[in-house]
């Protein structure tokens, strides 16, 4: 998955089997900017910020192999200077015997709003960055994508 901030398509973010790749100018080069200590190392989905080309979001999984929320716990990775460091946000997400992951295309963002669904069925919302979380649905199948409409 390769997303770019739309205020400076030189900057794009990409989040694959192999870690979270970050590039400057427009996808010639890349630089790998995963934590290899920490969450933000694995996962399908990525978000980019509409205006601040340093603000990234992930939601992180275990493996390839082991497709699961890290020690059973959701949380959405966030970085605010370009993937050099990482912040956990886990406020609002279940921190036990949660079994999520989320797709490729089931994390959006839209302004400060940001909404991602998860293979269980769950479907969050934040309003405020990924600070703080609101669960909106936790019926669903499997959710495979998640946008914003545009009006």
């Amino acid at each position: 998955m390769i997303v770019w901030c739309p205020a400076d398509r030189q900057v794009m973010w990409q989040q694959n089997h192999c870690g979270i790749f970050r590039s400057t100018n427009g996808g010639a080069d890349w630089m790998d900017v995963s934590e290899p200590e920490g969450p933000a190392n694995f996962g399908f989905a990525i978000a980019a910020h509409e205006t601040n080309p340093e603000v990234a979001w992930v939601v992180p999984g275990v493996s390839d192999i082991m497709r699961v929320a890290i020690d059973n716990s959701l949380f959405v990775c966030r970085t605010e200077d370009g993937g050099k460091t990482w912040q956990a946000l886990r406020q609002g997400l279940p921190q036990g015997s949660a079994f999520d992951i989320t797709y490729r295309h089931a994390l959006d963002v839209s302004g400060d709003p940001l909404a991602f669904g998860t293979t269980t069925g769950n479907v969050y919302l934040s309003e405020d960055g990924g600070d703080s979380w609101d669960l909106l649905n936790h019926s669903l199948p499997m959710v495979h994508s998640v946008e914003f409409a545009t009006i």
